[in-house]
């Protein structure tokens, strides 16, 4: 009854549309969820995601859950996520796209999956690490142990945006540290991330893991930009 009257005068609305939601319906409305896009990548292990690693840094499988469109509905996710502190967004991913690799045999012998780190100051900013949720979910799914204190991010850097790809790789690497290093020699890892666009910040977290003998990597995330 208690939960009935927040919800009465706090209704909970769509984080797209910003819709009230039925109460069968989670975050997203019925009509929003069904445009979401959908990649569907990890059917298809040479797709998109992968072709952006190729030739830079060696991948083993990779996929995105949605397609990234600016001023569409995976963009007001995102950003609900990282900026408003809903965190409840990468939960609700995370369950989404675990469930999905758990029911496909070439997923399920990942060991461990890594989040891409943030550097403490912005840690601090944010109060959470917006992959933190997404990664556990998924380690759940798939069996996989979720560690967040091998790859660490040990400085700052200013915006890469207006940098070249090989720049920006190479300032992004040197802002990465290799930490308990013995917790996954010889592991197949996978790094999970918010959004991939060029793969600078993943690929300089993926040569930074490949320091460790015997890493295998993949990579998944909640978006890539069209």
């Amino acid at each position: 009854m208690f939960h009935d009257f927040v919800n009465l005068l706090y209704p909970a609305v769509c984080h797209i549309c910003e819709a009230e939601l039925l109460k069968n319906e989670h975050l997203i409305c019925t009509s929003c969820l069904h445009d979401l896009p959908v990649t569907s990548y990890h059917l298809d292990n040479e797709n998109p995601v992968k072709k952006v690693f190729y030739g830079r840094v060696k991948i083993r499988k990779a996929t995105a859950l949605l397609h990234f469109r600016k001023k569409a509905g995976v963009q007001h996710l995102i950003h609900d996520l990282k900026y408003r502190g809903h965190r409840e967004i990468g939960i609700y991913l995370g369950k989404w796209l675990g469930e999905e690799l758990s029911a496909i045999p070439e997923w399920q012998n990942i060991d461990v999956v890594i989040p891409v780190p943030l550097h403490k100051t912005k840690l601090k900013q944010r109060g959470f690490n917006q992959v933190e949720d997404f990664g556990k979910e998924i380690a759940k799914a798939i069996h996989a142990e979720y560690l967040d204190d091998i790859l660490l991010k040990v400085s700052s850097t200013q915006s890469q945006t207006l940098k070249g790809r090989l720049s920006r790789w190479g300032k992004l690497e040197e802002t990465l540290d290799i930490r308990n290093p013995e917790k996954v020699l010889n592991k197949h890892i996978l790094i999970v991330d918010d959004l991939v666009t060029t793969g600078a910040t993943l690929e300089a977290c993926a040569h930074k893991l490949l320091e460790i003998p015997g890493v295998e990597l993949s990579v998944a995330t909640m978006a890539i930009t069209d």
